[in-house]
């Protein structure tokens, strides 16, 4: 049987919100056992919003989460990071409302993870198995979840840009493929868009070290790229963290078309809707 694993002690970084702009401290460390990852608003009172599927109340460029009137966006970067370093019980405090974007991807989060450590509680570790597909569409994109011996991601992504086009990639999700093959991969944007998200108040803290933009060519700041299909690896950055909403990790494969973080919590949505498609395992 294992057990659910926290942070083994506290760390704190400063550094910019991608959307709001603005300086933001975040400290991780040790969750309360068995509640899962809690994020914690210093600037609102203290208050509390579990990052859970079911309190997703935005996905547009980003998943928000939202309880009591109080929100922290952008999570699904540091998710992923939680995911992939196995870490169940988990509380973030912010003096803002995202956790700082660092260089956009998730190696950075995990690097934060690395050096303080992970350790064990005395709460087991349960998972959710997929017993049945379950699919959510919406015109030509799709995701879907699918009963699998261990949990893997499948994603499509097409764009008409020339640095993208189309590109696929599957992985098995295990810690060290999350490290080396998903968690580099850093968002991306098109500059052109760039403008127009500002005027929404969005996207101000963007910048060339921490975004890879696209123009009509291909990409501006290529001495940032790290994968030539860096963008398709980062949208299975994007879900992995969508799917850490779960509550618990999944053992399923994840197939994604042209889909983004509305379908993604729609997805988990549908999936817990109907206690006959999964059931809760102990791992071993």
């Amino acid at each position: 049987m294992s057990f659910r694993n926290t942070l083994a002690r506290e760390l704190t970084v400063s550094g910019t919100a991608l959307h709001a702009g603005t300086p933001v401290t975040m400290t991780l460390g040790p969750g309360r056992a068995g509640e899962g990852v809690i994020f914690w608003r210093a600037d609102k009172g203290g208050a509390e919003i579990p990052a859970r599927y079911d309190l997703v109340a935005e996905t547009k460029l980003g998943t928000v989460i939202e309880k009591n009137g109080v929100s922290v966006g952008v999570i699904e970067h540091l998710m992923a990071a939680v995911a992939g370093a196995g870490v169940d019980d988990l509380l973030v405090a912010l003096d803002g409302p995202e956790p700082p974007i660092l260089d956009g991807d998730a190696l950075s989060y995990l690097a934060l993870i690395d050096k303080v450590g992970v350790t064990a509680t005395k709460v087991p570790r349960r998972a959710v198995r997929l017993l049945r597909a379950v699919k959510v569409s919406e015109r030509n994109a799709y995701a879907a979840l699918h009963p699998a011996d261990e949990a893997a991601y499948d994603f499509l992504l097409e764009y008409d840009a020339p640095a993208i086009g189309r590109q696929q990639f599957r992985f098995a999700f295990t810690p060290d493929n999350f490290r080396n093959l998903i968690a580099p991969a850093r968002t991306f944007g098109f500059a052109k868009d760039l403008e127009a998200l500002n005027a929404m108040n969005l996207a101000k803290g963007a910048s060339l070290e921490n975004t890879l933009a696209l123009d009509g060519t291909g990409v501006i700041n290529k001495d940032r790229q790290r994968f030539a299909d860096e963008f398709v690896r980062h949208k299975i950055l994007d879900a992995i963290g969508d799917m850490a909403l779960a509550g618990a990790p999944l053992i399923a494969r994840f197939e994604g078309v042209r889909s983004g973080h509305g379908l993604n919590n729609r997805l988990l949505r549908a999936l817990f809707a109907d206690p006959g498609n999964y059931e809760m395992v102990m791992l071993p």
